[in-house]
């Protein structure tokens, strides 16, 4: 019975690994807005000790605060916190590649007229009159220099009825 729960005994190395990985997680929050944070539901001596470490300055002082929210990490169930900050990273990545898509359209629609038709046949449920209006307003925005507030609103716009 001694010999299999010897095998079955992370190596030294091994036990290394996981607590650097906990000490990473805890780099994460660390560099968390405070509001994320509060949607851990980190106990309480963690929460306090990822605060801690956001108001240490010095490289010494910060790294052994990091070493410390380690070493508390080995006490707390470090999955579902995994979990989350996983989801955060996919949610935002998610949202960024969208961003991005509508900074395309509008780009493409402010430039290009073609580039109209082709939305309206992916999203015919968009107001085309309110469309072709921000688009004008925004092109004579672009060319008198002035603010470009119309093309604000039409990223709004897009934001609000492009689903995909």
């Amino acid at each position: 019975m001694e010999d299999n729960d010897h095998q079955e005994a992370p190596s030294k190395s091994e036990l290394k690994r996981r607590m650097e990985a906990l000490q990473d997680i805890g780099e994460v929050l660390v560099e968390l807005p405070k509001d994320k944070l509060k949607q851990l539901e980190l106990p309480e001596a963690l929460h306090e000790a990822v605060l801690e470490a956001k108001r240490i300055t010095a490289h010494g002082g910060r790294r052994r605060q990091l070493q410390y929210i380690g070493k508390l990490m080995r006490g707390v169930d470090a999955d579902p916190i995994r979990a989350k900050l996983e989801e955060w990273n996919g949610n935002h990545a998610a949202e960024t590649a969208m961003l991005h898509r509508l900074e395309n359209w509008r780009k493409r629609l402010l430039e290009d007229d073609a580039a109209l038709a082709e939305f309206i046949s992916q999203y015919p449920a968009f107001d085309i009159q309110h469309l072709r209006t921000l688009i004008r307003n925004s092109r004579k925005e672009h060319s008198a220099g002035k603010p470009p507030k119309s093309s604000r609103e039409l990223f709004k716009l897009l934001r609000e009825g492009v689903s995909d």
